[in-house]
């Protein structure tokens, strides 16, 4: 009988078998992984004693619906992040992972559109929270954790600390399920977020530990499950967390590097991205990897690397995902550190993991990538299959461990998993090609896609295009209302620090990369692009950009 995995189950059994070793370290805090599995025991305790956690099971659920209590994390990165997880499985809650940077509407939104029932809160974000609690009834657990900010406890709130020693350090008595939850919610960069909705088993085997992305070997128990962590381990790797937890890739990331028996050091900089610091951080600790997030992250990395101020030889994989990685930096970053490797993960919050690429000095491309087991191409109408080396274009799904659905939104849940051939898959929207040889190409997401006088263009195809010029620094490419071609491509630009360019410089740049039609009309230059903390594209913003240009 093939074991089914509950995540906080598979921890307990890691806080045991690896007690004495180093799990989180940030700042002056250096956790075991016996630390770890204490203190999310104790928060999983409190969340009980309190009357949160499951009340009704899978089985009498519809796909788009939770049994469970919802606990929101309105954190910056620290060690209460990963606890805050690991204590909402453990107690048979799910965690919801709130954007610190909503304010007002957005996060009555997201706490409304979750039905949270408790949220931990770093106490700098004390006044927002204040701001809108009227508003959520059903908000009764409040944990604040002490973060410097001087800010007091909220009207009913209790000190996070404190509530983890008001406690006894044991599991909850709860029948502990692989149906248990894990939520995650979308970044609402291109739309409204939402909740995706998936069983701890799938996403444990997808993305969360019980496979390896890129070798994909599956364990298939728990005894196995805890001796690969311990071989992991004897190699005393470990990785610097860059993007910001609220984002699934890097929690999926930190689950992935902790079954493989590694530590996690976070930057002492939480609340932006701190070139300098991060680079001091894999110095002082050795680390092994570095997660990144795509081309905005990587510049002012490279900017500080090239200072030769710190000690990098100990670095062997920058890992990248969520956001695309240009050839030309990455030509230049291997270029700084040659012996290094530059591995790009592809998936999306409805995929889990689905495929990886290599590049080292040398051996360099961006876009195509080797798939993992389930990851297909659907032909346009989503009935089929597409075979390797198919004309035209399609959407990139997966088979398998995929999510349940939406929370709350079962109309969306069909029409993202349909049945194609009697088999489940998550559709959610990115195009690609499934080339010959049986990579994938993948184009972009159909919401960042323009339509123009009857041809497609697929923003981050521009985007590659024109960040390839050296004066560019970053760029998002957007659609805006045009009479004639019903929407026109417009770069939205940031350039290099005292750099002057020409439309019709960066025109003809692009214009050796991609056809004619896909060329801005227009070009919006700005003094920064604004992402998400982790690096996501913003592209409501850059919209509204482009559009006030236009008036």
């Amino acid at each position: 009988m093939t074991t089914e995995f509950n995540i906080g189950l598979a921890h307990e059994l890691l806080g045991e078998a690896l007690a004495d070793n180093e799990v989180l370290v940030f700042r002056d805090r250096r956790l075991t992984y016996a630390d770890l599995a204490s203190r999310s025991r104790r928060l999983a305790t409190y969340l009980h004693r309190a009357g949160l956690g499951a009340h009704t099971e899978r089985a009498d659920l519809a796909n788009h619906e939770s049994g469970q209590d919802h606990v929101a994390l309105y954190l910056h990165n620290g060690t209460e992040y990963l606890e805050g997880m690991l204590g909402c499985f453990k107690s048979r809650c799910a965690s919801i992972n709130v954007n610190y940077r909503y304010v007002g509407e957005e996060l009555r939104y997201l706490f409304g559109n979750a039905n949270a029932r408790a949220v931990i809160y770093h106490g700098t974000f004390a006044p927002k929270l204040a701001a809108v609690l009227d508003a959520l009834p059903n908000l009764e657990v409040l944990l604040q954790v002490d973060d410097g900010s001087g800010n007091e406890l909220l009207p009913g709130a209790v000190d996070y600390e404190e509530a983890l020693a008001s406690v006894p350090d044991e599991m909850p008595d709860v029948q502990h399920s692989p149906d248990d939850l894990f939520i995650l919610y979308t970044g609402g960069t291109t739309g409204m977020p939402k909740g995706v909705l998936w069983r701890q088993h799938d996403i444990f085997m997808s993305a969360m530990g019980g496979q390896v992305p890129g070798v994909w070997d599956a364990i298939s128990t728990y005894d196995e499950f805890v001796e690969r962590a311990v071989a992991g381990a004897a190699s005393n790797g470990t990785m610097v967390m860059v993007p910001p937890f609220m984002h699934g890739a890097a929690q999926w990331s930190s689950f992935i590097m902790m079954a493989g028996g590694t530590k996690i050091v976070i930057p002492n900089e939480n609340t932006h991205m701190d070139a300098a610091d991060i680079l001091r951080t894999i110095d002082r600790e050795s680390a092994a990897t570095i997660t990144v997030v795509g081309d905005a992250v990587v510049r002012p990395l490279l900017d500080e690397i090239k200072t030769g101020r710190y000690d990098l030889s100990s670095l062997v994989i920058i890992g990248n995902g969520s956001a695309a990685l240009s050839p030309e930096l990455k030509e230049q970053v291997l270029e700084e550190l040659p012996n290094i490797f530059i591995n790009d993960s592809m998936g999306a919050s409805e995929t889990g993991a689905q495929a990886s690429h290599l590049s080292a000095k040398g051996n360099v491309s961006t876009g195509k990538f080797a798939v993992g087991p389930g990851a297909v191409v659907v032909n346009e109408d989503l009935t089929a299959l597409l075979e390797p080396g198919h004309d035209g274009i399609g959407w990139l799904g997966q088979a398998g461990w995929v999510p349940l659905g939406y929370f709350g939104d079962a109309e969306k849940t069909a029409k993202t998993f349909p049945m194609i051939n009697g088999t489940r898959y998550a559709v959610p929207g990115d195009r690609a090609r499934l080339l010959a040889n049986g990579e994938v190409e993948v184009l972009g997401r159909e919401s960042a896609t323009i339509n123009t006088g009857g041809e497609k263009v697929f923003a981050e195809e521009v985007e590659a295009a024109i960040t390839s010029h050296a004066d560019v620094r970053d760029v998002l490419v957007v659609g805006r209302p045009h009479e004639r071609w019903g929407k026109e491509v417009v770069a939205v630009i940031e350039l290099e620090e005292g750099a002057e360019i020409s439309d019709d410089e960066l025109a003809e740049h692009a214009g050796e990369r991609i056809a004619r039609y896909k060329i801005p009309k227009g070009w919006v230059y700005v003094p920064k692009i604004v992402r998400s903390p982790s690096g996501k594209a913003d592209y409501r913003w850059a919209h509204t950009v482009a559009e006030e240009d236009a008036k």
